[in-house]
Parts: C-alpha cells; sequence; structure tokens
C-alpha cells in the first residue's frame, strides 16, 4: 500500500529535486489561522506538511516550538481540533502529504486505537512521535503501519551502525535525520557532516532521509537539499510567525503571509540545489 508520502518523495525523485519539509505547530496562534496558514502552504513551495501535537511536556523542543504549543494549547487546540484541521485541509487539497508530528501521551490519552481510525479518516498519512524507541514498536508504530499510514522515526548523529538497523526496522515513509544533537532550533547543521550521515543512512535503507533541525535560510536549504531527499524547516518558520504577532500574541494580517514568504524563500533554495547525493 503506497501512500501520499511515498507518491510524493517518488514523484521528486524523478524530479531530481529535495523535498521541503515544513513544521508548524496545529492552533498556532488560533485555529483558523493555523489551517489558513497549512491551507497555503503547498502552494508557497511546501511538500510535505509537518503539523505539529501541541503537548504541555515537549522535551525535544526548543523555545520557539514550545511556545507555539503553548500558544496553541491556551487558543484551546486538543487532539479533536487537530484532526478536524486535516479533515478541512482535505477538502481543497489531497495530494500534498500530512504528518502528525509530536508525543506519545496525548494519543495514549485519546486512545490508540481512536485515534489511528480518526486520524486515517481525517487524511493523515504519517506519524512522527519523538519519544518511543523501537523497542516499544507493539505500543504505535506496528499499529499505525496496519492502519495503512507510515510510521516515520528519528535517527541522529549518535545513532551508530550499531543502532541503526533498530531504528529503521518498521520506519516508512521517510527516514527524519536530525543534523544536529540537542533540541529544536539550537544550532546551524554542518552540511558536510549531514552529507555524509545521509549517504551512511542510505546504505542501511532504501526509504528517503530528510533531514531538519537547524535550517532556518535559503542558502542553508540548499546546502542540505544537494545530500538529502528532503529538508525540514520548524523553528524558523514558528519564529516568524511570531514575530508577526500583536503585543497580545494575536494573528495580525500578515501573518499567513510571514510564514509563507520565508517557504517560499527556502522552496527556491531547496529547489535550486544541485544534487550529489548518492543513490
Amino acid at each position: 500500500m503506497t501512500t501520499r508520502i511515498d507518491r510524493r518523495f517518488a514523484a521528486l525523485k524523478q524530479e531530481g529535486r529535495a523535498a521541503l519539509v515544513t513544521f508548524t505547530m496545529a492552533g498556532d496562534p488560533d485555529y483558523d489561522t493555523s489551517l489558513a496558514i497549512a491551507k497555503a502552504l503547498p502552494k508557497a513551495g511546501a511538500d510535505v506538511i509537518e503539523l505539529g501535537m501541541p503537548f504541555t511536556d515537549p522535551m525535544a523542543d526548543g523555545p520557539a516550538i514550545q511556545a507555539a504549543g503553548v500558544r496553541a494549547l491556551h487558543a484551546g487546540q486538543r487532539m479533536t481540533k487537530t484532526l478536524a484541521l486535516v479533515r478541512e485541509f482535505r477538502k481543497t487539497d489531497d495530494a500534498t502529504p500530512i504528518v502528525l508530528m509530536g508525543y506519545y501521551n496525548p494519543i495514549y490519552i485519546y486512545g490508540v486505537d481512536r485515534f489511528l481510525a480518526d486520524a486515517k479518516a481525517a487524511g493523515v498519512d504519517g506519524l512522527i512521535v519523538v519519544d518511543l524507541p523501537p523497542e516499544e514498536d507493539d505500543e504505535l508504530c506496528l499499529p499505525t503501519l496496519k492502519t495503512g499510514l507510515n510510521f516515520i522515526r528519528l535517527a541522529t548523529p549518535t545513532t551508530d551502525d550499531k543502532r541503526l538497523p533498530a531504528v529503521l526496522n518498521n520506519t516508512s515513509g521517510f527516514v527524519y535525520y536530525v543534523s544536529i544533537t540537542g533540541i529544536t532550533g539550537s544550532a546551524a547543521p554542518d552540511t558536510g557532516k549531514v552529507t555524509a550521515a545521509v549517504a551512511r543512512i542510505k546504505r542501511h535503507t532504501k526509504l528517503p532521509v530528510a533531514v531538519g533541525f537547524g535550517v532556518k535560510t535559503a542558502e542553508q536549504a540548499r546546502a542540505i537539499a544537494s545530500g538529502a531527499d528532503g529538508v525540514v524547516v520548524g523553528s524558523a518558520l514558528v519564529d516568524a510567525l511570531r514575530l508577526s504577532l500583536d503585543k497580545n500574541g494575536k494573528a495580525g494580517p500578515g501573518t499567513v503571509k510571514a510564514v509563507t514568504f520565508l517557504v517560499s524563500a527556502l522552496a527556491a533554495g531547496v529547489r535550486s540545489a544541485r544534487r550529489v547525493a548518492a543513490e
């Protein structure tokens, strides 16, 4: 069974370019603005959309994404509304892949079987759950795959060749390579090290490898895209949104445009990259 994620990466491979994967927090700064941003992302150049599931204890996230989650929760965003946002998005876009990214606790509270059924029905294509290691695959990973959704795993600079097969086992859609050690948005990635790491991962899997954490500019996106199958940008987009808010933290007339303007620049960077990655 192929998913939208599988089809999108296959199409981009035919085009000879990397994907731009964008992350925004569902419900940040409010439901309606978040939906408007999501709807605008594909036209701006996003190839895959990651939506954060707000959570009160996001241990892998830096200050920008933590703050986005707090804004979303204060605005009343809950799992039901995140799935509703995906359903609404799907009314006008049946092609762009959507990945929900976050932590296991909100899914566990919602109920795994109920969540997977509702996510599938809403039009979700895959999950990234950062605090479930491969040893816990029975909890969520295997039921996700059985439902027909992709389960996307993170690999990091500390994931050595001995650990990598366990990380890649049962992973589907793509592999998310975390380019730096630490929290999101904390440093810029070293392009040479990233390209070497992607090549190493590709020796173990045929899945596309997307690189995230620390990518903020079109120049960085172009450099990463030359050696990876995808470039993930999150904190920079969340920051662009935050800077557009008024003194009360409310969206203004320029909020959607603040995000899509940066996405367009990043997309141009990704599309201008010369591919050097070995297939």
